[in-house]
């Protein structure tokens, strides 16, 4: 564009004057293969207190597509005052999430070309004009990709095209892509590894779908083993595939559908007459997913693993958030090591899934034990065996009431203090645990059960009218049940999108089964308030996300001998110490709001009856009249690491301040906030770091300016209330420069300061409201007292200056 002064010009300017007509000259669809504005994350969402915020993402400028789905490309823009690369590391990053090999980068008089796939010089300048066609790109990707003719027809197969708008996210492009690209490839056992709540089965739905429709596969097998989770998928993710789908019962495959889904318990059994896989012959299908796959048929002496085996021709696909790794039980060893995985921490920091703050209840009989008398009998009459019972016995070898009743006034209390009406999940022990967990937690909440019966529901594996509630329970449109009770049968597979508090009563040793049940609070649904949820710990569960297991693959567990080791200066006796002792207490505990109850024992003897648990038939006695409360309470936050911390808001906002360059010092501070042209640029980019500016002045409990808060909290400078600001400038009395127009609007604007914030005096809208209406309108107002609005503008930005002035520091 001859005549064109490209300095001047915006970033959106350069974008299309210059940039998208280079595109399109090249040949590019603007209707399929170019898309604007890509908004890769969610933004991460940051909790502290009982308030919660998502940080604002940058979107990318440019995605470049061989076709929906399949991206190639992505382009920065900036404005043409900046340097010609100056987008490209911005560029980079989203190049990775999106796994695509060229990122251009451009400010309108060019592109700087970043090549993955030219070995001899990754970047280069190049023309507006030689901006390369698709087919140029395609076919440097295919060649960097290493695809073979025959993959071609898969790997070009289209998504499925969702009327609603519905489309993969970035992590799941990846997953569907890198496992349509490994079947295409010959790969017939693959394993997706994807965090709760990341939509592995609409992952799953894509890449049948693509299978299928490519010809590549045409008989389907979908397997789990939970009822729920096969109607869940047939009614929701794969309701595209219509009348060529159908879900086996009565022990019979119809081998007129091409796409089955079934219960590994509808399909085979201990008795050969059970077997109803054996229906049809071992080569019927080309591909089977499992879902869950760690669970059942991980285990290679598993009933289940036979019909894997039976089927052993057909690709076989693996979906897990959590592959298991253990010396009997090995995902990786039957599917192979992921093709894919995409982490909770993954999740969280990219803003799809919910963060969580854990609360730590240590209850005295659980760290100091319990020893009955000599000769102690039970409330059966059964004499208790002497010796010392503690938080591992609980509940599964020990009952004692007042126990159970302080577990749940905690929750009670909980409840009542954040939203009796958040959806709660209680992991107990077994079913006699959950059993008395909901008759207790229904006698703490009379008022609430009086309005609804199944206020509070055991759902359990054995209880039919229990089970019939999870569907209400998970559904967010369904405000009852509103507390479940549960040992095993909620610990998986769940979708419930509005549960805010998972409470962990439960002994738990396997990092699969901890994962799986923090899985359950991790799904986000803004449209009902859930953006992050609480785990209130009372058997220290939680100590568990200290693993280093915890977000990640886990190790492959490997048999070995003394003799087998071939390093002998291996340290194997180097153990993770547990940052607070059984028998220790943290000194500082956070975030207590009110004390917790503590009960005594009732009047009465003690005694009663022995029970049998006829899950695990382990032996148990069950005791009353034990004093037992609460010695310690404390709560710990997600922080930008991905780690647990224990520690207050003003904590976390000095160390995330003094940890940035910009923000290490009071000096590099004030020198930033006094060159903003508008301090409002400077809040926004904080509130990128996490500080939530309302729960930093909660807990500060002081009305103090943004500027205040960050100099009190972060460089130990004595606050000032804006009040008081506005009061130390009228001291200084520099408004006599001006005229008495510009000095009644100063002062109006110092007014306004001082009520709402240095926010309200940077917009001009301001000029609009009382009492600035009675003198005219805006631009009036500035021609009459200040001449022009640049004029204005500076006349405001030294006073914002006046207000911000520090005193001057003691020797």
């Amino acid at each position: 564009m001859a005549g064109v002064n490209k300095t001047n010009l915006t970033e959106t300017d350069i974008i299309t004057k210059f940039i998208l007509p280079a595109i399109i000259d090249a040949g590019w669809s603007m209707m399929s293969q170019v898309r604007q504005e890509v908004k890769l994350r969610d933004g991460k969402v940051v909790v502290r207190g009982k308030l919660a915020a998502r940080l604002t993402v940058k979107s990318a400028d440019i995605v470049l597509y061989h076709k929906p789905g399949l991206p190639l490309a992505v382009i920065e823009a900036k404005a043409n005052k900046h340097e010609i690369g100056k987008g490209m590391q911005q560029g980079l990053d989203y190049a990775r999430l999106l796994d695509v090999p060229f990122v251009f980068a451009s400010n309108g008089d060019g592109f700087i070309f970043h090549d993955k796939t030219n070995a001899l010089q990754l970047e280069s300048e190049i023309k507006l004009d030689d901006f390369p066609t698709p087919e140029q790109l395609w076919n440097k990707y295919c060649v960097w990709k290493g695809f073979t003719a025959e993959q071609m027809p898969v790997i070009s197969q289209d998504y499925h095209d969702d009327s609603s708008g519905k489309s993969p996210r970035y992590y799941q492009l990846q997953a569907i892509n890198k496992t349509v690209e490994a079947v295409s490839a010959g790969q017939n056992r693959v394993l997706l590894v994807m965090a709760t709540g990341t939509g592995k089965t609409y992952t799953a739905f894509q890449i049948i779908w693509r299978l299928w429709k490519a010809k590549s596969k045409k008989r389907i097998l979908f397997l789990a083993d939970r009822n729920i989770l096969v109607d869940q998928t047939k009614t929701n993710d794969f309701q595209p595939f219509g009348s060529a789908m159908t879900k086996i019962t009565g022990r019979t495959i119809d081998p007129a559908y091409e796409i089955q889904l079934a219960l590994y318990q509808a399909i085979t059994g201990p008795e050969e007459y059970q077997k109803a896989f054996k229906q049809v012959a071992p080569d019927f299908f080309d591909l089977i997913v499992i879902d869950e796959c760690h669970r059942g048929s991980a285990s290679e002496d598993s009933a289940w693993r036979e019909i894997l085996e039976y089927f052993s021709s057909a690709t076989q696909i693996g979906l897990t958030a959590t592959p298991k790794e253990t010396e009997e039980v090995s995902s990786t060893d039957y599917f192979g090591e992921p093709v894919y995985t995409y982490s909770l921490k993954e999740g969280i920091e990219d803003g799809f899934l919910a963060p969580y703050k854990v609360v730590r209840v240590d209850i005295d009989v659980d760290l100091q034990g319990w020893r009955p008398t000599k000769g102690q009998v039970d409330k059966h009459g059964e004499i208790i065996e002497d010796r010392i019972y503690n938080q591992k016995d609980f509940d599964r070898t020990m009952v004692i009431d007042e126990r159970t009743m302080l577990v749940a006034q905690t929750i009670t209390d909980y409840l009542k203090r954040t939203n009796p009406m958040d959806k709660t999940i209680v992991f107990c022990n077994d079913i006699d645990h959950a059993d008395r967990m909901r008759r207790a937690l229904v006698n703490l909440n009379p008022e609430q059960v009086k309005k609804n019966e199944k206020y509070v529901m055991k759902i359990t594996g054995d209880d039919d009218i229990g089970k019939g509630q999870l569907d209400n329970f998970i559904n967010p449109k369904k405000a009852y049940p509103v507390i479940a009770t549960t040992s095993e049968l909620m610990s998986t597979g769940v979708d419930a999108q509005t549960c805010k508090l998972v409470v962990l009563d439960q002994n738990i040793q396997s990092m699969t089964k901890f994962k799986q049940i923090i899985g359950r609070g991790t799904r986000i649904n803004e449209k009902h308030g859930k953006l992050w949820f609480t785990i209130l710990d009372f058997k220290k569960a939680t100590e568990l996300f200290a693993d280093e297991r915890f977000d990640g693959v886990p190790e492959k567990v490997i048999r070995t001998t003394p003799k087998e080791i071939t390093d002998p200066d291996s340290d194997f006796d180097e153990q993770l110490e547990d940052e607070t002792p059984e028998n220790e207490l943290p000194d500082e505990i956070n975030g207590v709001e009110e004390p917790f109850a503590t009960y005594d024992p009732a009047p009465g003897d003690g005694t009663g009856a022995f029970e049998e648990d006829e899950e695990n038939k382990i032996r148990k006695f069950h005791v009353n009249g034990v004093a037992v409360k609460v010695l310690a309470k404390r709560v710990q936050y997600y922080d930008a690491d991905g780690k647990l911390v224990t520690e207050s808001f003003q904590d976390y906002t000095r160390k995330t301040l003094l940890k940035d360059k910009d923000y290490a010092s009071l000096d590099g501070f004030t020198r930033k906030w006094h060159s903003a042209a508008r301090k409002q640029v400077i809040i926004e980019e904080l509130q990128q770091l996490g500080v939530l500016w309302d729960v930093l002045a909660e807990e500060v409990g002081k009305d103090l300016d943004p500027f205040d808060l960050l100099c009190h909290v972060v460089y130990g400078q004595p606050p000032l209330t804006r009040q008081e600001r506005a009061n130390n400038v009228r001291k200084r009395n520099y408004f006599t420069k001006y005229s008495a127009p510009a000095q009644n609007v100063l002062n109006t604007l110092l007014d306004k300061y001082a009520d709402e914030g240095v926010q309200e005096i940077e917009d001009i809208q301001v000029l609009k409201l009382k009492p600035f209406d009675t003198l005219g309108r805006p631009l009036e107002i500035i021609k009459s007292s200040f001449g022009n609005k640049q004029a204005y503008e500076d006349a405001v930005n030294e006073l914002e200056n006046e207000i911000y002035q520090l005193p001057p520091r003691s020797a």
